[in-house]
């Protein structure tokens, strides 16, 4: 790149000098559209407890849901995503509690639907919040079995696109869910059913608190590197994202996200379609610590935000989207 000018002709202070030029010349900016809030659900009635290693993350009773949604629907934020804390007295090897209809997330996207009807829901179809192993997948002989995995993914998938979810989230890093599972619910005639595949998923050491969240932690005795990606690696991340678009994803997902800012960038130049970043517990935890701690400045949730936005991500996943939404609004 040839640079065109020169002190003192030029003065690229100019363009700093107060905050209307600063705002004019913007070329990346955050609204409440660019947000998609996590929610943590458990069971019970009347109940908002606190999450110790994601501070001022809750876990919500479905009763108690309308106390966030509120929020969300006050703050214009487009989309949320369920997650359930399963008791371990529901879990087993097959993650069956998976295919409940009365499961915590069928009943969350029951309500959802009655009285936020405006709200999309993501929905994440995985194993590992209903599996006494903590794992994404079946495992048969000591190894996470692909096929089979995907057969109760599919149903999980099915059943959440009954229940009225808008958007369904294959996490799991299985190969060749998606095509799967969109055929599956084309036969069923959802078409309309939207699939955001976690199509670039590290195996990553920044997924400890949500594992804490939905209560996977202490029953994960080994690590998910046979399925989710290997974070020193390029060259897979073009084949993921490749075959889910031919499997049938309308937007792909990359996680973790803050860490992985190239890999986003890289996707986004290369392929024609919606990138959504997922700037996960661990980023999410560290950046408020340190902001608790007087570390960092209350600024830093803001930058890191516009950090997926200048990689090319078009929205983002994150803990902070209610907090992001009332800074947007007093600025």
């Amino acid at each position: 790149m040839k640079i065109i000018g020169s002190y003192p002709k030029t003065r690229l202070r100019r363009l700093r000098k107060s905050q209307w030029i600063r705002n004019l010349v913007s070329e990346n900016n955050i609204s409440s559209n660019d947000l998609i809030l996590p929610i943590f659900i458990r069971e019970g009635k009347n109940k908002i407890e606190s999450i110790k290693s994601m501070p001022g993350i809750k876990r919500y009773s479905v009763d108690k849901l309308p106390t966030i949604l509120n929020q969300v629907k006050k703050h214009k934020i487009p989309m949320v995503a369920l997650f359930p804390f399963t008791p371990d007295r529901k879990k087993d090897n097959y993650g069956s509690e998976a295919l409940n209809q009365n499961n915590l997330i069928c009943k969350s996207i029951k309500l959802i639907k009655k009285k936020f009807p405006n709200v999309g829901i993501m929905c994440d179809v995985a194993l590992d919040p209903y599996t006494s192993h903590g794992h994404d997948g079946i495992i048969i002989n000591g190894k996470i079995d692909n096929d089979k995995t995907i057969k109760i993914l599919t149903k999980q998938a099915l059943l959440n696109a009954k229940m009225g979810c808008d958007v369904i989230a294959p996490s799991d890093m299985m190969d060749g869910r998606v095509g799967v599972i969109r055929k599956a619910l084309d036969k069923e005639k959802y078409y309309d059913v939207s699939i955001l595949s976690y199509a670039v998923k590290y195996a990553s050491s920044f997924y400890g608190p949500f594992r804490d969240a939905i209560g996977s932690k202490a029953k994960l005795k080994s690590d998910k590197k046979t399925y989710q990606m290997d974070y020193r690696n390029n060259f897979d991340l073009f084949r993921e994202v490749g075959f889910d678009i031919k499997e049938g994803a309308d937007m792909v997902m990359v996680k973790p996200g803050l860490v992985y800012l190239d890999i986003i960038s890289k996707i986004k130049n290369n392929f024609n379609i919606p990138v959504i970043a997922y700037q996960v517990s661990g980023e999410y935890s560290l950046i408020k610590n340190g902001i608790d701690q007087k570390l960092l400045g209350e600024e830093a949730i803001i930058e890191s935000i516009m950090a997926f936005k200048r990689a090319g991500a078009c929205s983002i996943v994150t803990y902070f989207a209610i907090e992001i939404a009332k800074k947007i609004k007093t600025n």
